[in-house]
């Protein structure tokens, strides 16, 4: 009889959270859905529950994958690389970096995957098992493609998913939690900081802190809840199809403009770029278009815009990367501008907008997402404060630079905010 990784590799019991350890070796259930909040561990386990399920089991293939690849080398592989090196393991693994794969002694091995090309993932055969880190920055219909290559013949077939939440309009909250889920074929674990015995003190004590300061923030990313934020900053807005260049075509008093947007991310926040028509005499605007990806350098932001045709148009950017702005220019956004900003810029543009019925197109989810959860903060006393939370925010900013009128028309010095 084969010896047992725990045995045969001296892994212990003492080396998962307790609260995960249940799960170990459950291997009936198809779908494992692991979330909650900041440092709960989930992806830790995960991470070591398919160690050594893939110890256990030999000649098995994972398929590990992420929105971008970027991030997935420096968060899940990396993480892959720890535990490997903790439980003693590096050295007889086969880790190659440039490929991102990882092979273990006993032939099973994990290949680590971007979604931002789907035949990259269509290309790979016999998939045994899936793991989806940051399950919300994927799409449904990313999420179903996934589901359908995992048909190896295999036993044990497994999709696990790890995510912290983000707000309800999100498909894994409408998927899992809007209704009744099928429990034969699906696992739902829940976990916070308290669920994790290995985090250091000074973490615990800086996380707490949010309770007071931000209790938004505290809810959603702390505690890892679906929350419903009720002191919403836009009430201003719907979503709806429509045809952008029937609305160009049909303005008779030209009173219409095309704006463009662009905020910067990269590891921790997305890059976000947004387009939108908008009309400052009839206070109407259209978004019409818009992309949020994390990991994006800037030749290959300026290669997605040229993709959607936007290359010749004037994009309003964040002016505190004046590098990354000369950077577009060279490849090919010539017309790449920073924005003003000035003192009470954000107050300012929020104020702004609220003054335009907004209609968001139905396919721009990303916007959608972020009208519908960008709140004001709370005081210490639970009063909402003239402070908009620092989330749900990063396409939001990218309209405020667009349509701030003293781009084109001047100055603009707007005060008092609409709570």
């Amino acid at each position: 009889m084969a010896k047992s990784p725990l045995t045969q590799f001296h892994i212990t019991k003492k080396m998962f959270n307790p609260s995960y350890l249940p799960h170990l070796e459950d291997y009936s259930h198809r779908f494992n859905v692991y979330y909650g909040g900041a440092g709960s561990g989930k992806s830790q386990f995960v991470i070591q529950k398919m160690i050594f399920k893939y110890l256990k089991y030999a000649n098995r293939l994972c398929l590990v994958v992420r929105k971008v690849d970027n991030t997935l080398r420096f968060s899940t592989f990396a993480l892959f690389k720890s535990i490997l090196a903790d439980w003693n393991l590096y050295d007889q693994c086969e880790i190659r970096e440039t490929l991102l794969t990882i092979v273990l002694p006993n032939g099973s091995q994990f290949i680590f995957k971007g979604l931002e090309d789907s035949e990259k993932i269509k290309s790979i055969a016999n998939i045994d098992d899936i793991i989806i880190e940051e399950c919300t920055e994927i799409s449904l219909d990313d999420f179903t493609q996934l589901n359908l290559r995992l048909r190896s013949k295999n036993p044990y077939n497994q999709v696990h998913c790890m995510f912290n939440p983000v707000s309800k309009a999100n498909w894994v909250y409408l998927k899992w939690f809007a209704s009744e889920y099928d429990k034969k074929s699906t696992i739902i674990l829940h976990t916070t900081y308290k669920d994790n015995i290995f985090l250091p003190q000074e973490y615990i004590d800086s996380i707490k802190e949010y309770e007071i300061s931000n209790p938004v923030y505290y809810k959603v990313y702390v505690l890892g809840e679906f929350a419903t934020l009720d002191k919403l900053i836009f009430n201003n807005w719907t979503d709806a199809c429509f045809d952008y260049k029937a609305i160009l075509k049909d303005d008779i008093k030209n009173n219409i403009e095309a704006v463009f947007g662009l905020d910067f991310g990269y590891t921790n926040d997305p890059t976000a770029f947004v387009c939108a028509l908008i009309d400052r005499v009839d206070k109407k605007l259209w978004i019409f278009d818009e992309f949020q990806q994390k990991g994006l350098t800037n030749d290959e932001i300026a290669k997605k815009v040229t993709e959607l045709a936007y290359q010749k148009e004037k994009i309003v950017c964040d002016s505190a990367e004046p590098k990354s702005i000369e950077e577009l220019k060279k490849n090919g956004l010539e017309r790449v501008i920073p924005a003003t900003k000035g003192r009470d810029s954000i107050l300012n543009g929020i104020q702004y907008l609220q003054q335009f019925n907004i209609i968001i197109h139905s396919r721009n989810l990303h916007m959608i997402e972020e009208f519908s959860n960008y709140t004001w903060k709370k005081d210490k006393n639970g009063i909402y404060i003239n402070v908009p939370i620092d989330k749900f925010n990063h396409g939001i900013d990218a309209l405020r630079y667009a349509v701030n009128p003293v781009n084109t028309m001047g100055t603009i010095k707007v005060f008092n905010v609409n709570f």
